[in-house]
């Protein structure tokens, strides 16, 4: 059985920073690990991906503010989040895939406001 949990949202104001963690149980991250995540209203969204190899992907939004990184003897997988903006309120989610199933968390909340 495959459980993600995610942890570290939160309130922040604009321009501030967090940083999410993603715990696995039953799998890991060595492979493959990805955050996305589901505004109000809107369709949810790829962000951050990391292979086996170490390989990372931005979303264009999250390139350059976002840094996705795991640590395999944890079984965790994190996203550190900068200069965020309103625009970026949303359910992150961590995601992994094994033996071609995704595995989804039950996401975490992050709110960007003054």
């Amino acid at each position: 059985q495959v459980q993600l949990v995610e942890s570290g949202g939160g309130f922040v104001q604009p321009g501030g920073s967090l940083r999410l963690s993603c715990s696995a149980s039953g799998s890991n991250f060595s492979i493959y690990g990805a955050w996305s995540r589901q505004a109000p209203g809107k369709q949810r969204e790829l962000v951050a991906t990391i292979t086996g190899g170490g390989t990372t992907y931005y979303s264009g939004s999250a390139k350059g503010r976002f840094t996705i990184s795991r640590d395999n003897a944890k079984n965790t997988l994190y996203l550190q989040m900068n200069r965020l903006n309103p625009e970026e309120k949303a359910v992150y989610y961590c995601h992994t895939i094994r033996r071609e199933v995704t595995y989804w968390g039950q996401g975490t909340q992050v709110t960007v406001s003054s």
